[in-house]
């Protein structure tokens, strides 16, 4: 069974940087893609970033310019470098794979950004 384990999380004030991975346990085969979600209290889970297997890209508008999804060459982790982070970025980043094996989803990791 692949795990997903995101790390990089944490506090840093507003206009500041994190850089979250993400890490399979093991290499994962027929990519289809790999993406970032958040959710923020009493908000439902959205769609922050995501790279295809031919390494397109595509964002939330609301982080367009900011954030920067990319993975290493064997697939095995997925990054997601933020800049410029704002309050409204407080959330739980997720990581997803989508396989041919299957549909992964990490635990998560706390991002919270202060005023």
């Amino acid at each position: 069974q692949v795990q997903l384990v995101e790390s990089g999380g944490g506090l840093v004030q507003a206009g500041g940087s994190l850089r979250l991975s993400c890490a399979a346990s093991r290499i994962i085969f027929s990519i289809n893609t790999m993406a970032w979600y958040r959710q923020a209290p009493g908000k439902q889970r959205e769609l922050v970033a995501i790279i295809t297997s031919g390494s397109n890209t595509n964002y939330a508008d609301s982080v367009k310019g900011r954030f920067t999804i990319s993975t290493d060459n064997a697939k095995k982790t997925v990054y997601l470098q933020m800049n410029s982070l704002k309050p409204e970025d407080t959330a739980v980043y997720y990581c997803n794979v989508i396989a041919w094996m299957g549909d992964y989803w990490g635990r998560g990791t706390q991002v919270t950004v202060s005023s």
